[in-house]
């Protein structure tokens, strides 16, 4: 492979290596007797590498072009730092092992370049790539190489490494499912190997085969079977154990009781060579409900995924200026409050900050769901996990670790998940009833047949247990919620309170505010009027200092004034507004009645309770999907109602812009309280939405409560679901999903009665064997799972 020099024909439209835009002299490389054109001289060197080491057949394996490959800017080095490594990478013999997420890799063929590339680095122990996950497990000997020397090959490949944040948890995830998988194989081996020696059995119609051959497969079928029942069963018989410790009998004590006297009677029966053994019945009993049960993980696993790319989000390293203006590479632990941090294009954002530069762009699709980067200006929230997005952006760092908002968001997540909604606590009491009523059941059904069919009396008995399981029934309700709490997550709407998706679904009314919640939450001042003595430049700032420090939305509007004077004695008046102490002088400033008993007009006053000294004009914007957000929740059905403290003007007009046809003005938080019981005692279903104090007994009060993420802690904390981002589309589609997933509890639950209906009765009259029941108490428990996988798909709304 050589060289080109001058001109070369054109081989294809962008680089060989990466596809992107050739630029006007393209570097060109002559591989294996084909001229190939570059982007840049470091996917020259990537193919020429990956040509000398024989593994080009990466480029026709592969299902898209690699990554460009960035320069080498010497920050790899911070990988062989210990107080980096520390608590990412563990010991293993020989040496280390670290995983870490590979940027760029998109396929098998990416893995299998990997896989052989790092291999052959010196020091290098074993390498693992998943294409899948994204990940690379790298061992290495620290006394051969540092571990910063293959992460330079792999980036001189096109795949740039990060820290997997998280890794504990995916690495126990990952040994959970390996002794599941384990599990069910040797439980698969196990049912066939029984089952081929039961059919064996059950073949010998007219007792041809010889005493000695009988016991022979039954002592083989015993041998098969002990594993699958005593290992590969072991979490139904710790479940029971647990069960029966607490004196609450449920699902894992039935499985076990079938479990055990399926295999005990079958040991007893060959011992004294009776007629019958059912060991096909207890093993093909575990293997089913393994199956079923690892279905039913999955759908867990997928719930939790969201909480896992949280706590991957945030990257482990930071880029901190230092005070001569140089920079050094941190961990994030070592980054404090005032910190001034650099965040690399195509990188998330360490912690919390306020952006520093003129204008940057971030992703916030984890954080909020919305798939397209935001423009951020000077001054504004820069969130942790915020990928930024063209060019490197400085932040001034204001929250970190647990205080940031994806610590919050993730913490939210996990909530919801490990919370039980009532609706699967009653399901759990149920089964619990259920089980208990089933074994009453076995013991009368196996002393009825005793006295009509002795000889079938116990495997009559065993297809009745094993057949009423009541899988499907304790599986039905949390599989849904586990489906619907992922799909949720995707879009930014995170339950708080356990039963919030459950009261999502019967609501009709939707109430909403109009400050921060239907407007963008970022008021403009505008007409400036004055009386008396003041100036324009000192009502400026005698509002600016009142507004100082206060968490509604219209205080945003003064923001801008530079180093307002310092209130004092400062008080809020729900509905009203604010009043305090200012150079020695008290002020008030709201709406016309409270700051100066003038007529309201829907503007913003200052005066001294008596009389006006400034009016401010304000104006706010509706938020983008505003109109689209109502225009949904017509067409669902919904009645949209408007609530707001503000003046009759402005709230008259968003109401006619954004088609409400109920709008009430100027309403404190007790006539807002007093409306929405209004609505209740009608007979209505009421979801509040708003965002600031204000709003908080009235989101206290409603039916469902939905709090805008970025408003008061007051407003979450009441409220019953909360939107990651202002995003009001949001809305619909949260109760889309809320009304499928009722629909899917009740047919799961439905498909549970009329199963147990038919099964059981079959099963009294002994129409099917032990091993047959299992079959269909399986088939029902992965019914009613793959219906909950339905949910996990987030819905889409159309835009008006």
């Amino acid at each position: 492979m050589v060289a080109v020099a001058g001109p070369v024909p054109a081989a294809a439209a962008g680089c060989f290596h990466c596809g992107d835009s050739l630029p006007a002299a393209p570097v060109a490389l002559r591989l294996d007797g084909v001229t190939r054109e570059f982007c840049c001289n470091g996917c020259a060197a990537a193919a020429q590498w990956i040509r000398d080491a024989a593994l080009d057949d990466y480029y026709r394996l592969r299902e898209r072009p690699g990554r460009r490959i960035d320069p080498d800017d010497g920050s790899l080095a911070h990988w062989d730092r210990e107080d980096v490594l520390a608590g990412h990478a563990r010991a293993v013999d020989g040496g280390r092992e670290l995983v870490v997420v590979a940027e760029g890799m998109h396929c098998a063929a990416c893995a299998w370049l990997i896989d052989r590339a790092l291999s052959r680095e010196d020091g290098v122990l074993d390498v693992v790539a998943n294409a899948v996950t994204g990940r690379i497990r790298i061992a290495w000997d620290p006394a051969r190489t540092p571990l910063s020397r293959p992460l330079r090959r792999l980036q001189a490949l096109g795949y740039r490494p990060y820290l997997a944040a998280g890794e504990e948890r995916e690495r126990e995830r990952r040994r959970e499912r390996n002794r599941w998988l384990l599990r069910i194989g040797i439980a698969g081996l196990g049912a066939m190997q029984a089952m081929m020696f039961a059919e064996a059995l059950y073949l010998d119609t007219s007792n041809q085969m010889s005493l000695p051959m009988r016991d022979f497969l039954r002592w083989i079928a015993f041998l098969v079977s002990t594993p699958v029942v005593f290992w590969a069963g072991w979490p139904f018989l710790s479940g029971a154990w647990r069960e029966l410790r607490e004196r609450a009998p449920g699902m894992d004590t039935l499985i076990a009781s079938s479990t055990l006297l399926a295999y005990g009677a079958s040991v007893v029966e060959t011992v004294r060579g009776g007629p019958h053994v059912w060991y096909d019945a207890a093993v093909m009993f575990v293997f089913l409900l393994l199956l079923a049960r690892m279905l039913e993980q999955r759908v867990r696993t997928t719930a939790s995924a969201q909480v896992d790319a949280l706590a991957r989000a945030r990257p482990a390293l930071a880029l901190r200026e230092t005070a001569d203006g140089g920079s050094e590479t941190v961990p994030l632990a070592q980054l404090a409050i005032g910190d001034i941090v650099r965040i690399p294009a195509g990188e998330a954002a360490p912690a919390d900050g306020v952006l520093l530069d003129a204008e940057a762009r971030f992703g916030e699709a984890l954080l909020t769901g919305e798939s397209r980067p935001l423009r951020k200006q000077a001054g504004d929230t820069v969130l942790a996990g915020s990928l930024c997005d063209g060019r490197t952006a400085r932040i001034r760092v204001e929250r970190t670790g647990g205080d940031t908002r994806l610590a919050q968001l993730a913490a939210l997540v996990e909530r919801a998940q490990a919370q039980r909604p009532p609706a699967a606590r009653n399901a759990d009491r149920i089964a619990r009833i259920f089980v208990t009523a089933q074994l009453a059941g076995a013991v009368v059904l196996y002393s009825a047949w005793r006295a009509h069919a002795p000889e079938r009396a116990f495997e009559v008995a065993l297809a009745w247990l094993v057949i009423s399981c009541p899988c499907a029934l304790s599986m039905a309700i949390p599989a849904a919620l586990a489906a619907a709490n992922s799909a949720l997550a995707k879009i930014g709407v995170l339950p708080v309170r356990a039963d919030a998706l459950e009261r999502l679904a019967g609501i009709d009314t939707v109430v909403f505010d109009k400050t921060g919640t239907l407007s963008d939450g970022e008021p403009e001042l505008g007409a400036i009027a004055t009386f008396a003595d003041l100036s324009q430049v000192d009502a400026l700032r005698i509002a600016a200092a009142l507004e100082r420090g206060s968490t509604h939305p219209l205080a945003r509007a003064f923001a801008v004034i530079v180093d307002p004077p310092q209130a004092s004695d400062v008080a809020t008046h729900a509905g009203a507004g604010i009043e305090g102490r200012v150079e020695g002088r008290r002020w008030r400033l709201g709406h016309a009645a409270f700051a100066c008993k003038g007529e309201d007009d829907g503007a913003l006053w200052l005066g001294d309770g008596e009389r006006a000294h400034a009016r401010f004009g304000i104006r706010e914007r509706q938020r983008a999907d505003a109109g689209d957000a109502v225009h949904a929740l017509h067409a669902h059905g919904m009645h949209v109602h408007l609530l707001s403290g503000d003046g009759a003007t402005a709230v008259h007009r968003f109401a006619d812009l954004l088609g409400i046809e109920h709008a009430l003005a100027r309403r404190s938080p007790e006539q807002k309280l007093a409306e929405l019981q209004r609505l209740q005692s009608a007979g209505r279903a009421v979801a509040m939405i708003g965002d600031g104090i204000n709003d908080a007994p009235v989101l206290a009060a409603a039916d469902v409560s939905i709090a805008i993420g970025d408003g008061a802690a007051l407003a979450t904390r009441n409220a019953d679901l909360v939107l990651a981002a202002p995003t009001l589309m949001r809305i619909p589609q949260a109760i889309v999903l809320a009304r499928r997933t009722r629909t899917v509890i009740r047919q799961n639950l439905a498909w549970a009665l009329g199963y147990n209906l038919l099964a059981l009765p079959v099963a009294a009259l002994g129409l099917v064997t032990p091993w047959l029941a299992a079959l269909g108490m399986a088939l029902s428990s992965l019914t009613v799972t793959l219906n909950a996988l339905r949910l996990a798909r987030a819905p889409r709304m159309e835009r008006a």
